[in-house]
């Protein structure tokens, strides 16, 4: 070692010895003392030996994959590794990655997504990038629990004190009762006597605009309907429904179209002031780009489960906030994706309203709590949940699949 290099060590460690003797006495809580804090009180200090065990997941009813990660230390991280419809199918690609992550620390959490998802060679889709979420869902839980924070400290921090949910209704006397249990917005469908056509009748259009009038007119103007289009019209039809809907003002119209054909959903955009919104089949920063770069939605609608995990989603939020975009995380999954959702909403600036069809109730030993429309952010550690081992116990297993529709006048194949 040169003197000149071993000078620059002894200046560097008196400069350190100066903070130490000098800095904290006068700072009190600083950055330092507060790590060194952190530390102490952390389950699992960063620097004592922590190891994957094994993987395991199981299917859940109604149509839920669960994952655990278990680890030496007895920290067990929760994820949902699930595209709808093919539970079996994630499990075994969940299985495949197991002999990667057992052995190694699970706390290098975005090494592990990069390792995960770029030495498939074949990258992304449902299947891969599902299971790859739900993973990543269960590092950040054990990252979190290991240090004794929730995961929204690990990424910076709250930026809001609660989180605003909304719910699934139909009926006007759906969304009163949900109404009275505390949401303040809702998301519908399209309203069909029939499974949608290419080319629609104006009778089913204004049938279609007076349904969700009565919404409205039950709801009043101080609640917020969404409504899914579910990319099964046409855009033509989607055109003429979405001018129908203007007068009532809807939240937002999501998937107008089919989320692939991004250039028709940016014209179909650029012909309202109604908000678009499309994410939910749309994976990783790079499914998202071209929607933000064609301006052909507004509020992005990534799923924890499908879309990359907490560690993706976070960056699709930040290409987001670049665009002026806001981010709905789409959720009609289970309880662990609704923690996950949470934990990413708690810590971005440009959240919207984060879905949920169920808040954990037969599921957590403390489902969430709708207070005004609103959550409040978990106190506890990792994703702040615990499963309910005892409730869960008549729930293991299902054999849920997609619906099927078919046209009811010729029987083709019509989307659901």
């Amino acid at each position: 070692m040169s003197s000149e290099t071993n000078n620059s060590l002894h200046r560097r460690e008196a400069i350190g010895s100066a903070f130490k003797a000098v800095g904290l006495a006068a700072l009190g809580s600083s950055a330092l003392e507060a790590q060194e804090q952190m530390n102490r009180n952390a389950p699992v200090p960063a620097k004592d030996n922590l190891k994957i065990t094994k993987l395991e997941t199981f299917l859940v009813k109604p149509r839920w994959l669960f994952l655990k990660i278990h680890t030496n230390a007895g920290i067990v991280g929760l994820g949902e590794p699930i595209t709808e419809g093919r539970a079996l199918t994630c499990a075994e690609a969940v299985k495949e990655v197991e002999p990667y992550l057992v052995g190694k620390d699970p706390r290098p959490v975005a090494k592990h997504w990069q390792a995960i998802y770029r030495h498939a060679f074949y990258r992304g889709g449902p299947i891969l990038t599902s299971a790859l979420s739900g993973i990543d869902q269960a590092l950040w839980d054990i990252k979190g629990k290991a240090l004794g924070v929730p995961v929204y400290e690990l990424l910076g921090g709250p930026t809001r004190d609660r989180v605003r949910v909304y719910a699934h209704a139909g009926k006007p006397e759906q969304m009163k009762s949900l109404k009275a249990k505390g949401f303040t917005a809702f998301k519908t469908g399209v309203a069909k006597r029939r499974p949608a056509r290419y080319i629609e009748t104006p009778a089913e259009i204004e049938y279609a605009r007076e349904t969700f009038a009565e919404l409205r007119q039950a709801m009043g103007k101080d609640v917020d309907i969404a409504i899914d289009f579910h990319g099964a019209i046409s855009p033509a039809t989607a055109k003429l429904l979405i001018h129908a809907y203007e007068p009532y003002q809807p939240m937002f119209i999501e998937e107008p179209c089919q989320a692939q054909n991004v250039d028709t959903m940016a014209e179909i955009a650029r012909g309202t002031y109604l908000p678009i919104a499309t994410g939910e089949r749309l994976f990783t920063k790079w499914g998202f780009r071209e929607v933000l770069e064609k301006k052909s939605a507004t509020v992005l609608q990534p799923d924890m489960c499908h879309a990359g995990g907490i560690t993706e989603v976070r960056l699709i939020a930040g290409m987001a906030e670049a665009y002026y975009a806001d981010v709905a995380p789409h959720n009609p999954l289970g309880p662990i994706s609704l923690a996950a959702g949470v934990q990413l909403s708690a810590s971005i600036p440009n959240f919207l309203c984060q879905e949920q069809v169920s808040l954990g109730e037969g599921y957590l030993k403390q489902p969430f709590q709708v207070r005004d429309g609103y959550l409040d952010l978990p106190k506890g550690p990792g994703l702040g949940i615990e499963l309910d081992e005892n409730a869960l116990a008549d729930k293991i297993g299902h054999d849920w699949r997609n619906p099927e529709s078919y046209d009811a006048d010729d029987n083709s194949v019509v989307d659901w």
